[in-house]
C-alpha cells in the first residue's frame, strides 16, 4: 500500500477537520452511535488506514459514550507515532490520556475510547482484520484508492459481521483554482488519470470511488447518506494555506509527469506560475462523506 508521511497526515488533519465539520450535522453521529450500541453500552469501532489516528480524533468526541476502538494500519512508523499525537491532542483539548501495555485510553466530556493498535497490510491480508464484533468499521481518505473488487471483498466482510460503515473524505473529481491560469486544465487532468493507477489494491477507483459505493451499498441492503466535506484552502484568508498550497501544487504537479512524462516541461511551468501567485490562490478539493446503516 502506498505510504503517507506523518509530516503530511498533520499537514492535511486542519482541514479534514474543517471539511468534515462542514458535513457533521447530515450524518447525525451522536445519535447513529447511540442506534448502533443498542443495548451494548460499548460501541465497537473498526478504523481501517488509520494512519495517525486523524478518524479517531474526529469522531471519538461526536460518537460520545463509551467506545472501544482497533486502528489498523500497514505502516509501523504510523502506529509508533499514534501515542504521542494522541497525548498532545488529549493534551491540547483538556482530556485525559493513558497508555497501557497494548493499548491507550482517552477520556473526554461525555465520551471514553479505548484505542488498541494493529499492524496489518490491508491490501495483502484483508482476512487478517478483525471485522467480528465491531459495529462501526470506518476509514478516512481510502476509498478512492482502492480497486472495485477490493471494495467489494471490504463491504461483504463489513456485511457479515453486521457493521455500519463510515467512509469519510473520498475525492469526488471537483477542484476549482482561483484564479485560474494557463495549465490547471492539463494538471488536473492528468492528475486524475493518476489517481485511477494501483495503489496497492489494484486498480484505483480514483474519483469513480463515491459513485462505486454508494451504487453496491444499497444493493446489499444498506441505507446510505452522503454529505459534502470539500477542503477550502485560502492563501488569501489564513497563513497556514501557504504550506498546504506548496504542497497540493507541488505532490499535483509530480504526479502529473509521472502520470505524463513527456508534459514534464509543460507541467513544471504550471508549478511555477502557481508558486509565483501562491499568496493570491484558493483552492477548492471536492470529497464525500458516505455513512451505510
Amino acid at each position: 500500500m502506498t505510504g503517507f508521511s506523518v509530516d503530511w497526515l498533520a499537514l492535511r488533519e486542519p482541514y479534514d477537520r474543517e471539511a468534515r465539520g462542514m458535513a457533521a450535522d447530515s450524518l447525525k453521529l451522536h445519535s447513529l452511535a447511540a442506534r448502533l450500541r443498542g443495548g451494548v453500552p460499548t460501541l465497537a469501532v473498526l478504523d481501517l488506514a488509520c494512519g495517525t489516528g486523524a478518524n479517531l480524533r474526529e469522531l471519538a468526541p461526536r460518537l460520545a459514550g463509551s467506545q472501544r476502538w482497533t486502528v489498523v494500519d500497514h505502516d509501523p512508523k504510523l502506529l509508533e507515532a499514534l501515542p504521542g499525537l494522541l497525548a498532545a491532542w488529549a493534551s491540547a483539548n483538556g482530556f485525559s490520556f493513558q497508555v497501557k501495555a497494548a493499548s491507550m485510553r482517552l477520556e473526554g466530556p461525555g465520551w471514553t475510547a479505548e484505542v488498541h493498535p494493529v499492524c496489518i497490510d490491508l491490501a495483502l491480508d484483508l482476512g487478517a482484520v478483525p471485522f467480528a464484533g465491531s459495529r462501526l468499521v470506518t476509514a478516512s481518505a481510502l476509498l478512492d484508492l482502492v480497486s472495485a473488487s477490493w471494495l467489494d471483498a471490504l463491504f461483504g466482510r463489513v456485511r457479515s459481521a453486521g457493521a455500519a460503515m463510515l467512509f469519510a473524505l473520498s475525492v469526488d473529481g471537483r477542484v476549482t483554482w482561483d484564479p485560474p491560469i494557463a495549465g490547471d486544465e492539463e494538471v488536473d487532468r492528468l492528475f486524475a488519470a493518476h489517481q485511477r493507477r494501483d495503489k496497492g489494491f489494484g486498480p484505483a477507483l480514483g474519483v469513480e470511488a463515491v459513485g462505486v459505493a454508494t451504487r453496491r451499498l444499497p444493493a446489499m441492503g444498506y441505507e446510505v447518506v452522503r454529505a459534502t466535506s470539500d477542503w477550502h484552502i485560502d492563501a488569501v484568508g489564513e497563513a497556514r494555506a501557504a504550506a498546504m498550497l506548496t504542497a497540493m501544487v507541488e505532490g499535483m504537479g509530480a504526479a502529473a509527469i509521472e502520470q505524463d512524462p513527456t508534459a514534464r516541461s509543460s507541467v513544471s511551468e504550471w508549478i511555477q506560475r502557481r508558486i509565483d501567485v501562491l499568496d493570491k490562490t484558493r483552492l477548492g478539493i471536492g470529497h464525500q462523506e458516505i455513512l451505510a446503516v
